[in-house]
């Protein structure tokens, strides 16, 4: 009579869980191999977007194994847990989540597969912004803010969340939360000290080190800032205003005042209808917006429709809500705000341009 190892019961009980809780879907193809938690000796980190992935691995060093769920150039606002997803928690000591209502699915797949690791929201303490329409449409304004607002105020807020305390509590955009916070520089450094509370609590014998490489990535990030701050810094008050896809850069506009039109509803897999999109090709038109931007996580033929109906050029391509491949412009958190940031300076300096 053969044995069956009591892991293996684990897993199997694992699974069946989570196809009774209604949270498995079939089975996708197999994942990257990166997906292959348990290297020996480290602390084995599930991240659930890609952005969050590395500001782990640059807090955590060779103290962790990352792996995202969602990866590069990877749509967030698409994903679903799979069996696979419980098969890669079932490995993870930490799971780290946005919070803001970025994750949807955290509180249901954690709650299915009974995860006993540690659930980390590294926004925890950021003080959130709201979308400035109900309907979170494309035409709200980013540019009231004041973009040179003190960012110790987030340090210093310490209101307790109910959505950090329950990843699900907010729906990506319920009741007007915008949870793309990564976009501001100023509140990534929440973020940083987050993680490195968090990878300290669960792995107290690399406590230090995460501590140190937070601090350094602190300043590397206070550095960001200010050189984003002091480049859009010089471009004139009517060469301020872009279309993306989908209203992801609030924060960025709030942070640096820019504005930020959105030609889709807050999903980004949400299309405008035919009198939606006649009002916005009116408002590029009468605002002169300088470029139509692209996102790396969006279909770019609603764009490319609106550049040639109003005749303004597609400046480029932002990254959004995922960093690009390895091999690309963005494959760090830092290298994705400078790129968006040089590109909207180049866009925005040439002011109103067309294509024909």
């Amino acid at each position: 009579m053969s044995s069956i190892h009591p892991a293996s019961v684990k897993r199997r009980a694992l699974l069946a869980t989570v196809l009774v809780a209604g949270v498995g879907l079939p089975l996708p193809p197999p994942l990257p191999l990166a997906l292959a938690l348990a290297r020996p000796g480290r602390l084995e980190v599930v991240a659930s977007f890609s952005i969050l992935a590395d500001l782990v691995r640059q807090i955590g060093g060779d103290a962790v194994n990352v792996v995202a769920l969602v990866g590069p150039d990877g749509d967030a606002h698409a994903f679903e847990p799979t069996l696979q997803t419980a098969r890669v928690l079932a490995q993870a000591d930490v799971l780290v989540l946005n919070g803001l209502g970025f994750e949807p699915w955290a509180s249901r797949l954690l709650q299915a597969t009974g995860f006993k690791g540690q659930a980390l929201v590294a926004s925890r303490g950021v003080a959130p912004r709201r979308f400035l329409t109900a309907d979170h449409g494309h035409g709200h304004d980013d540019d009231d803010h004041d973009h040179d607002h003190d960012h110790d105020h987030d340090h210093d807020h310490d209101h307790d969340h109910d959505h950090d305390k329950d990843p699900e509590h907010h729906h990506h955009g319920d009741d007007g939360i915008d949870p793309h916070a990564w976009q501001d520089v100023g509140r990534v450094g929440v973020y940083v000290s987050n993680l490195a509370q968090g990878l300290a609590q669960a792995d107290p014998a690399n406590a230090a080190g995460y501590h140190e490489r937070a601090a350094e990535l602190g300043a590397r990030l206070k550095r960001l800032d200010g050189w984003i701050r002091q480049t859009l810094d010089t471009l004139a008050p009517g060469r301020r205003s872009v279309v993306t896809t989908h209203e992801a850069f609030g924060y960025y506009a709030e942070a640096y005042g820019l504005r930020f039109i959105a030609a889709r509803d807050l999903s980004a897999e949400a299309e405008p209808s035919a009198r939606q999109l006649a009002a916005l090709i009116e408002q590029v038109r009468r605002e002169r917006v300088s470029a139509i931007f692209v996102e790396n996580i969006t279909d770019p033929r609603l764009l490319r429709q609106l550049a040639r109906e109003t005749g303004v050029r597609i400046g480029g391509k932002l990254y959004s809500d995922a960093l690009s491949p390895a091999d690309g412009p963005a494959a760090t958190y830092i290298d994705l705000m400078e790129t968006n940031t040089r590109a909207l300076y180049r866009a925005l300096a040439q002011g109103p341009a067309t294509s024909r």
